[in-house]
Parts: C-alpha cells; sequence; structure tokens
C-alpha cells in the first residue's frame, strides 16, 4: 500500500506520511514513557525547567573545551536553535577564566543564497555565524578567546568545511535542535522527486547523507520565520549547508587509544 501524500506539503515525504496508527501512538506518549526510551546509546534526559535544560547545553561546550590541549585538541557542534546557552557559554568562560587556545567549534548550519550561490554573508540577519559570534564568541575576553582559525563554520564551498572534520581534532559533544518537521540539524525530509517520487529514503540511506547544501521543507521555513524572522517569511532562505546524519569523520579514539564518546543532545530548534 502507497504512502499517503503529506497532510502539510504534498510535494514532500515528512512524517504526516507516516502511517497513522504510529502517529497515533507517538501522540500518546507520556513523559514516563519518554524516560523509558533510553536504551544502549541512547540516553533520556530529563530538565525540570528550561534555564535547567540551557545551563546544561552551555556546561557541555565547557566540559568539552576543558578536555583541551596542545596534543589533544577538542572541540564541539553546536546549532543555531536554541541560542539561549551561548551567552551563558561565554559568562562560564570568562567566569572561570578557561582559555581556549586548544578549542575548536564548528557551526552546524548556515543558510544558503541560490542566488549568489554562497553561503549567506554574517550581515545578514538570520546568519548563524553571526549569532553564534554576536551571543557567545564576542563576549568572550581576548585574552581567553578561541584563535579565528579554531572556528569552522560551514561555507557553499562544502569540502573546505568538511576538511575541518579530519584535521585531529576531536569533537566530544554534537549538539542539536529539532524542528517542527522532526529535522535534527537541517537534515529535513527530502522532496517527493526522482528516484524518492514513490518512497522516500530508507533509514540507511539517509544516515549516509553527509553535510550538503539541501532545500528546506515549507513547515521549517514557517518555524524560522515564526522564531527569529519577526513572522516575515519571505526574509527566510529556502535552501541552507548542512551536517549531515552521516558521522563527519572526526578522531573515534583518544591518543590514550581509549574511545572518544560522542554525544548528540536535542534541543527544541
Amino acid at each position: 500500500m502507497p504512502r499517503p501524500l503529506s497532510h502539510i506539503a504534498p510535494d514532500w515525504w515528512d512524517y504526516t506520511t507516516l502511517d497513522s496508527s504510529l502517529i497515533n501512538d507517538a501522540a500518546k506518549l507520556t513523559e514516563r514513557d519518554l524516560r523509558q526510551l533510553s536504551r544502549p546509546g541512547f540516553k533520556v534526559v530529563m530538565y525540570d525547567t528550561l534555564e535547567d535544560f540551557y545551563l546544561a547545553e552551555a556546561l557541555e561546550y565547557i566540559a568539552a573545551w576543558k578536555q583541551a590541549t596542545a596534543d589533544n585538541p577538542v572541540g564541539i557542534c553546536g546549532p543555531i536553535g536554541p541560542t539561549e546557552q551561548l551567552p551563558l557559554v561565554a559568562r562560564l568562560v570568562n567566569e572561570l577564566g578557561l582559555n581556549l587556545k586548544h578549542a575548536h567549534f564548528w557551526g552546524m548550519d548556515e543558510w544558503y543564497d541560490d542566488k549568489t550561490k554562497k553561503e549567506v554573508p554574517v550581515t545578514h540577519a538570520l546568519s548563524f555565524e553571526r549569532a553564534d559570534r554576536e551571543l557567545c564568541f564576542n563576549r568572550i575576553q581576548k585574552k581567553l578567546a578561541m584563535p579565528e582559525a579554531n572556528l569552522h563554520f560551514p561555507k557553499a564551498k562544502i569540502a573546505e568545511y568538511v576538511k575541518t572534520w579530519h584535521a585531529g581534532v576531536r569533537c566530544a559533544v554534537m549538539q542539536g535542535g529539532q524542528g517542527d518537521i522532526k529535522h535534527w540539524a537541517f537534515n529535513d525530509p527530502l522532496k517527493r522527486v526522482g528516484k524518492h517520487k514513490d518512497t522516500p529514503p530508507t533509514p540507511a540511506e539517509y544516515r549516509k547523507l553527509g553535510t550538503r547544501i539541501v532545500e528546506l521543507h515549507p513547515v521549517t521555513l514557517s518555524q524560522n520565520a515564526r522564531t527569529s524572522g519577526g513572522g516575515n517569511i519571505t526574509m527566510v532562505p529556502k535552501m541552507a549547508i548542512t551536517v549531515g546524519p552521516r558521522r563527519p569523520g572526526w578522531p573515534t579514539r583518544s591518543p590514550s587509544g581509549t574511545p572518544a564518546p560522542t554525544t548528540i543532545r536535542w534541543g527544541s530548534a
């Protein structure tokens, strides 16, 4: 039996094309049910308040950067959405006197301008790089600041960004925002075109997708207009550069030879 058309955007695949019984079951999940979803490799952590959640996100930056040394540089990959943790990160770095000389940061996404075929400039009102800098990195004391070369933001020249994942720096944590269309980062559902006109990609196929330029689902455009664009959907770019589901290739072991686990944390984009 063929999958139904999306209730939201018929030209796209999304969660509304799933079997209705599955959607109904998901809608009935309680807090207790969510806690019980933890399993090996997937831990559910609950927070009582938004403030506690944002602080936990900020502390993951600090915990990752405290591990960084000259012979073992360490970084974190972070989203824009949420952003409330970013000023907390800067404040914690300054209060703790944490020197970020050997720390790294990867931006998770950036808007893409289809007209110029480039990432949007930092002067763009919705620029993710601009938000990271203004809310976090520009607020860190200069004597503690991360070297510019250690800041890695997605670019239209994908290969240059991907190369930074293979430069001997361990990514300790990859955080991520959860979108209204159920995306992580900007890994949106795909359009119903080409080989995926009648069937969506399998989970195995989707997990092979790397850092790339993507077209964004209409729900994602609407969400970003609501949360970041003052309701003006016309100012939201229709495309973006995003970290893919495929593990980008950072080292999987520390210099001592012990496993270097990576945590993925979801927030509300």
